[in-house]
């Protein structure tokens, strides 16, 4: 019997540790059950090199935006330029973007500027907006609500691994919780309490591959194939049998990134 069919919904696949292996590493996810996955550029000028990767392989994806620890160490990306990577039928999502003051608090300020130039490609494209948030949680409700309100958008708040607070707010503006490794781990058992207290049909489940690899891996580079790993933790966390946790976040993705699962109806 095949395995259950998910998705990753965010990895990087065009880091150096992937670098000629992007074949193997698709061929592996598939033996996983991981049928489609979205590598996200974190640095515009990167584009062409995450685009080629997922023109080359039909089940990879991609996004692009300026990742908030490098926001200022890059040129200030545009609304323009991010809605003109839109006309790419396989760029399906905006970002990654947020805040990051865990490691970059002194770039707050443009980090915030960064933010809401990404929501507004979002607003004219339709395309989902995919958030990194670390240590900012109070800041990152705020803008979310505050741009929300000035212009309904969608979003999958990246591997979270935040506050309660945060994730209560993003799922009031009908966003999305993104499950990683971290929910995995042994000592994540509040965020695992987080988790499931959301509603199942706005969970979705990826790697951040090359990074953060759940148990058995952990510690080790993580790939796409993995994301069954975290799955079935997930599954375990709503008190649903696998093959059902798997149809559900494959649906959740379906919703959310509504260009990617076109696209695979047309394949």
């Amino acid at each position: 019997m095949p395995l259950p069919e998910i998705v990753d919904s965010h990895c990087h696949l065009d880091f150096p540790d992937f670098e000629g292996q992007h074949s193997e590493i698709v061929a592996r996810a598939a033996e996983a059950g991981v049928t489609r996955m979205v590598t996200i550029c974190t640095r515009l000028r990167l584009e062409p090199q995450v685009r080629a990767i997922a023109e080359a392989h039909d089940p990879v994806f991609y996004a692009a935006g300026t990742h908030p620890m490098s926001a200022a160490d890059e040129p200030l990306a545009t609304a323009e330029e991010l809605v003109a990577l839109a006309a790419h039928p396989k760029y399906v999502g905006i970002g990654e973007t947020g805040l990051d003051y865990h490691y970059t608090a002194e770039s707050a300020a443009v980090q915030q500027e960064s933010l809401r130039i990404h929501i507004e490609a979002c607003r004219r494209t339709g395309l989902p907006l995919i958030i990194h948030s670390r240590d900012a949680d109070e800041d990152m409700a705020r803008i979310l609500s505050e741009e929300h309100a000035a212009g309904a958008y969608t979003c999958v708040m990246h591997c979270f691994s935040s506050g309660a607070g945060l994730a209560q707010a993003a799922l009031e503006l009908g966003f999305y919780l993104s499950m990683s490794g971290i929910a995995a781990f042994p000592r994540s058992k509040e965020l695992r309490e987080i988790f499931a207290a959301a509603p199942v049909d706005r969970i979705l489940v990826e790697t951040d591959a090359p990074y953060l690899a759940p148990p058995p891996y952990r510690g080790k580079r993580n790939e796409p194939a993995y994301t069954a790993h975290t799955a079935r933790v997930g599954a375990e966390v709503f008190g649903l049998d696998y093959a059902e946790f798997a149809a559900r976040t494959t649906a959740n993705f379906d919703r959310l990134f509504s260009k990617a699962a076109a696209w695979a109806k047309a394949a």
